[in-house]
């Protein structure tokens, strides 16, 4: 750690200033804070999309005060919540689930807390922008080192919303699994990894010829490889992605867009 706040950032409020002026609060009240920005093109209202990104992200990041706001239900009873972690990391963000899995990654819930102290929100908070309002100047308190037992009451770790992880089944000589989610390259994530794969389909070596099935049935070949330079240009490819999961690309190309996959699309490997 360094002496300077380290406060992650994340946010489905695109280009259009949102995201600035909650970068302004928190830095009006913790000027010394570095902000990192980890995503603001999150799809709108996708939570789960969001909760992946923590989750694939803050590990990396250096022990800090982390933001996130993907939040449909903000201004309603959802409640927001301040999230102290086993790493020594605290979360903010909506109760809705996004910001769980990211705890999970950074040793578990330690304490939760309601966040209900006004003397850390702005002055007039509106109905529908939490993220400016709440999150952000909570955020900056805390990472100037206030108490976290100050945030507000502490939480039933168990009553906070939890999203249904996917996972990948070994169903037979098939391994059954879903898009967990797609980047902007258009590779698709896939719950599970290579154990799986092997504990479906036996030794996976690079070049190991393989199906997948799409709903609806329709079958796509692929090959398992180390990395995507490995098969010709236009080609499928079935790879280990930098976090141990499953994923599908396309050689130089959008393997969402050919193959018409969103996230929660299930997906079954097997061999040809």
């Amino acid at each position: 750690m360094t002496d300077r706040p380290v406060m992650g950032f994340l946010t489905d409020f695109g280009l259009d200033g949102a995201a600035a002026t909650c970068r302004g609060v928190m830095l009006s009240i913790a000027r010394d804070a570095q902000i990192v920005d980890i995503c603001h093109t999150v799809a709108k209202y996708a939570i789960a999309d969001g909760a992946y990104l923590l989750a694939a992200s803050l590990p990396w990041l250096p022990v800090g005060v982390h933001v996130g706001v993907v939040d449909p239900g903000v201004g309603t009873e959802r409640r927001p919540v301040a999230i102290l972690t086993g790493r020594g990391d605290v979360l903010i963000g909506p109760d809705n689930g996004l910001v769980l899995p990211a705890a999970d990654r950074l040793g578990g819930v330690v304490t939760a807390r309601l966040i209900a102290n006004p003397a850390w929100q702005l002055p007039l908070t509106s109905a529908t922008f939490h993220g400016r309002d709440i999150f952000s100047p909570v955020a900056a308190h805390l990472a100037l080192g206030a108490p976290f037992a100050e945030v507000g009451p502490e939480l039933d770790a168990t009553s906070l919303i939890r999203l249904e992880p996917a996972r990948a089944v070994v169903a037979g000589e098939v391994l059954a699994t879903s898009v967990t989610y797609v980047d902007s390259f258009g590779n698709v994530r896939l719950a599970g990894g290579h154990a799986d794969l092997e504990a479906a389909l036996g030794p996976a070596l690079p070049g190991a010829e393989l199906a997948v099935e799409l709903d609806g049935g329709r079958l796509e070949p692929v090959t398992w490889q180390r990395t995507f330079g490995e098969v010709a240009l236009g080609a499928h490819l079935l790879y280990e992605d930098s976090a141990g999961n499953l994923a599908i690309a396309v050689a130089n190309g959008n393997a969402a867009a050919t193959l018409g996959l969103e996230p929660a699309d299930r997906v079954r490997i097997r061999r040809r």
